[in-house]
């Protein structure tokens, strides 16, 4: 009976070992993997919506900064501003400098094809867009939010289905671009 316990013992430290060994050896070897299993456990997006790292890793650094009108840094930012600096700094361009004029510069998207790095924009108590954010996936958006600054919030959730208007596109961004922000520039140089 002992000798049944032994060989079981040693075959589940054997199966666990070879398990283990494997896990590692596949996400060490990629760290663009790694780092999506993080920003996806962080952000609650599924790691395979996460094709753009660099996107994550930018709203990841700026989680938690206050809320500031008309501010455009870490020590305070407005959702128009943060939209801003996630596009100069993540996909290389410019878009308008208030959520309005940022819409009016957007080809609008249908909620059901929204990529990550689409805009998001609300009308808050108003007849006019009066909040934007950027599209996560999985239903998932950061935004710069006037209570808590920086954070993620559901497209779900009652208050912003209630109060959500339309995505958007810039005209010069486009689905491949969405998804290749986040490669290294060697990877580009081989499309």
């Amino acid at each position: 009976m002992n000798t049944k316990k032994l060989i079981a013992g040693m075959l589940f430290v054997g199966l666990c070992a070879v398990s283990q060994a494997q896990t590692a050896k596949s996400t060490s070897s990629d760290p663009d993997n790694l780092a999506k299993e993080y920003f996806s456990q962080i952000m609650g997006v599924a790691s395979n919506a996460m094709a753009n790292t660099k996107l994550y890793q930018f709203v990841y650094e700026w989680l938690g900064t206050p809320y500031r009108l008309g501010g455009d840094s870490k020590k305070g930012i407005d959702c128009s501003k943060f939209s801003l600096a996630v596009y100069e700094n993540v996909f290389n361009t410019t878009i308008g400098y208030n959520s309005r004029n940022q819409y009016a510069n957007v080809k609008p998207i249908r909620k059901n094809d929204l990529q990550p790095g689409d805009l998001v924009f609300f009308k808050i108590r108003s007849r006019q867009i009066t909040h934007v954010g950027i599209y996560l996936g999985d239903d998932k958006f950061a935004h710069a939010a006037s209570s808590r600054g920086v954070m993620i919030s559901n497209l779900n959730e009652a208050y912003w289905k209630r109060y959500y208007y339309n995505g958007g596109r810039p005209s010069e961004i486009n689905e491949a671009m969405l998804a290749d922000a986040g490669s290294d520039d060697e990877d580009k140089n081989l499309h």
